[in-house]
């Protein structure tokens, strides 16, 4: 068939006419006398009808389709309340690209199955659909950062050092020597910063926690920024602005996709900037006012987290300023409390944490002095602090999980939907 082939989504678009279209399978039913096969591809699905008196030579095949045959199709389109998505095409040519096996994925399929056979799992509607935001917001947030100016540097996956954890970062074999795969790129970012001033990273980190939580796996992709010259509000502005133009950009690209899945758009619209800022000492004093056990000093549990944010309208709020103890050796002080650090986490409804963010600690001293408190021994990564010995400026920075983002858009229960192939403490294939 010597056609000119569009997609589904256009061929609606046309409405009437002749169209030819082709995809995979997505559905089948009939008689010996027609056939009823919903066709998809990557933009949607509709039905198509074949009559038997006028395919008697191509019956027999016609009649054998299996879900995920991969077919070429020309026909006349119409409008079909009855159909899926109010369309339909009467076939007046049929072309069996490849008979499929019996699909070995169906209602009856466990999670666990479903894992095993992710690759196959990934032509489902719903896994389709969250691709498509995924790349949505990744485009969004390259978008943003151009926009603001930034410049795009990657570090390297493997390091000869551990970043900020031991127990956390998964140990590889390197020539002979330890190698370990990145937890963040923010100690690359704090020496670029010299040299670009604004720069950003999109790129895997991993973290080699048994954690069996809906939100957390061990490889997951990081949106990471690091500015010179910024304060903390700077910096929660920043991340604000990266937000709120991802979710503007997916409501315009992606609502038949959001419709697929369900998603409550009208959540998304009434995202806007600024978001709601509290203190820690707010925070706690709000979770113990609503009956939490917990008080000044503890650190967030995921579901005290979740509950912030739905206290505070159900929306995005900055938690600023946590105590000194809770924080990183490279967190700055606030000057006007320095019992407690600059620095962030945005919650979102539902997810809790979104974004972990702060302005960095520009005193050489004061790192080293808490990194001997500590009894951390930064080791090879001791280059790291050549940021504080040569030209140290203030900045700050932040880094946000592109799964949880995208499975908040969603409305999904666990970035796993998120995540073309997601691993865990106990899943690495396919």
């Amino acid at each position: 068939m010597k056609e000119k082939f569009i997609s589904i989504k256009d061929a609606m678009k046309t409405g009437t006419g002749l169209v030819s279209v082709r995809g995979w399978v997505f559905r089948e039913r009939g008689s010996n006398k027609m056939k009823f096969v919903v066709l998809r591809d990557s933009t949607n699905i509709i039905q198509c009808v074949l009559k038997k008196e006028d395919f008697e030579k191509q019956w027999e095949e016609i009649d054998s389709l299996k879900i995920e045959s991969s077919v070429e199709i020309v026909g006349e389109i119409k409008k079909d309340e009855r159909a899926p998505n109010g369309f339909e095409i009467s076939v007046k040519k049929f072309n069996l690209i490849h008979l499929a096996e019996d699909y070995p994925i169906n209602k009856d399929v466990n999670e666990e199955l479903l894992g095993d056979r992710r690759h196959l799992w990934l032509r489902s509607r719903k896994m389709t659909a969250s691709m498509k935001i995924r790349s949505t917001v990744l485009f969004a947030l390259h978008e943003c950062m151009h926009n603001l100016s930034y410049t795009e540097i990657q570090a390297p996956s493997m390091s000869g050092a551990a970043s900020e954890g031991g127990s956390e970062v998964f140990e590889v074999g390197y020539f002979g020597k330890k190698a370990y795969m990145t937890q963040s790129w923010q100690f690359y970012a704090e020496n670029f910063i010299n040299a670009v001033e604004n720069a950003y990273a999109i790129a895997p980190s991993f973290r080699a926690e048994k954690s069996k939580t809906p939100w957390h796996v061990t490889e997951f992709w990081h949106f990471e920024v690091e500015t010179a010259w910024a304060d903390l509000i700077k910096d929660m502005e920043i991340a604000e602005e990266c937000i709120v133009h991802v979710i503007k950009k997916v409501l315009k690209e992606n609502l038949t996709e959001l419709e697929i899945l369900e998603a409550d758009i009208e959540k998304l619209k009434k995202v806007k900037a600024p978001f709601k800022r509290i203190s820690y000492k707010e925070a706690i004093e709000t979770l113990i006012k609503n009956g939490h056990k917990i008080k000044q000093g503890d650190d967030f549990k995921s579901a005290e987290e979740r509950s912030l944010a739905k206290y505070y309208d159900d929306a995005f709020v900055f938690v600023t300023n946590y105590p000194m103890h809770l924080l990183k050796f490279y967190h700055g002080e606030n000057p006007k409390d320095p019992t407690t650090g600059t620095n962030f986490n945005l919650l979102a409804p539902g997810i809790g944490e979104m974004v972990d963010g702060s302005q960095r600690e520009p005193d050489l001293d004061k790192i080293v002095e808490r990194l001997k408190k500590a009894e951390i021994d930064l080791g090879a990564s001791d280059w790291y602090l050549d940021s504080r010995r040569y030209g140290s400026v203030p900045h700050s920075g932040f880094g946000l999980g592109i799964e949880r983002f995208a499975a908040w858009i969603c409305g999904f229960d666990t970035i796993k939907d998120s995540i073309p192939f997601p691993r865990t403490p106990t899943r690495f294939n396919p």
